[in-house]
């Protein structure tokens, strides 16, 4: 009985410990969705507009322009970018396609959305959307896994009529991750993040110079994970735990608690 009550006191210990791990699993609102998002679109990977995840980033274009945007995304986190286009009154059917690029200027695939869509005829807009894959803490250098660091937002016709180049559209890109947590983390981290030109900064930074050749001024709120924590080691605890509150719970139902069967004699 007592070995019972130390298992459900250290059981409920254990609950309280692993609820605020579980708490910082869940996705909290951004304090970036205060903020102004961009109303205008670049035009190439080094004029992109930076965008904060939570804001919705607006742009006019002509049809055929190809409009980009960065964002950050972290260690942990599964973004997923989706895009609207409002199309004039009267167009023929075009399709649209929207492309994620790292930090390397590697195209990341989708694991699931419609990443390239045809709009009908003449129809009001078209979505469009693409579920990254987690971002790694850490990838071999063969691999093309999602890292932490800058990433870039393309959108753009792929197929319209030569008739429709140059009408006015708008367009609007939402960012929003959803934090994976210790189900996702690896064993070990990058020096910095894939941010284009930090590696001249911190070389600069060495030499105190004022100038500054980071093309990405932007990241999380929270500043970049250093990659070694994750509530992986919480649950890890908890099963070391409770493995050894089983042993002690097996060990107290099989041991004997009377008297052998066979005394000897004078006992």
């Amino acid at each position: 009985m007592r070995v019972t009550r130390v298992s459900i006191g250290a059981l409920l210990a254990l609950g309280l410990a692993a609820g605020p791990a579980a708490a910082d699993s869940s996705p909290s609102p951004s304090a970036s969705e205060e903020g102004d998002a961009p109303t205008t679109a670049g035009t190439s990977f080094r004029t992109a507009a930076e965008v904060e995840q939570g804001q919705t980033a607006s742009a006019s274009a002509s049809t055929g322009d190809y409009l980009y945007w960065s964002f950050p995304a972290d260690a942990g986190q599964r973004p997923t970018v989706k895009a609207t286009v409002k199309l004039p009154e009267t167009h023929a059917a075009e399709t649209w396609q929207i492309d994620v690029y790292d930090g390397l200027r590697r195209r990341q695939a989708c694991q699931y959305g419609a990443q390239t869509r045809t709009a009908a005829a003449n129809s009001a807009s078209v979505e469009l959307s693409c579920v990254l894959r987690t971002v790694r803490a850490w990838s071999e250098q063969w691999a093309d896994d999602p890292l932490p660091g800058t990433y870039y937002i393309r959108l753009t016709t792929v197929e319209v009529p030569t008739s429709d180049l140059g009408l006015p559209v708008g367009a609007e890109v939402r960012i929003d991750s959803e934090d994976i947590g210790g189900s996702a983390a690896v064993d070990g981290s990058l020096a910095e993040p894939l941010v284009p030109g930090v590696a001249v900064k911190s070389q600069e930074d060495e030499e105190s110079s004022s100038a500054s050749a980071v093309l990405s001024s932007i990241e999380p709120d929270d500043g970049w994970a250093s990659g070694w924590w994750s509530d992986r080691w919480v649950w890890t605890a908890i099963g070391g735990v409770l493995a050894a509150l089983a042993g002690i719970g097996g060990y107290a139902l099989t041991r004997g608690t009377g008297r052998p069967s066979r005394v000897p004699p004078g006992a």
